[in-house]
């Protein structure tokens, strides 16, 4: 598995979602409820793909821990 691809794709994938953060943060159209309502799935979503990435690089770590014994 390559690591570190699944990383640099990720990380683009977040980089996004920022992006989509700082529009939606700038618009001042929306009230804060209507902010508030907009910012959840996409932080959601940043959390969800840091858990992932966690959870990958966890696997990754204990194959090669088993492969060692």
């Amino acid at each position: 598995m390559n690591l570190d691809f699944i990383e640099s794709k990720m990380n683009e994938i977040i980089s996004e979602l920022e992006k989509e953060v700082m529009t939606v943060l700038m618009d001042e159209n929306f009230d804060k409820k209507q902010t508030n309502l907009r910012m959840k799935p996409l932080t959601s979503t940043k959390k969800i793909l840091n858990n992932a990435l966690d959870s990958i690089k966890m696997v990754e770590r204990l194959g090669r821990e088993d492969l060692e014994k």
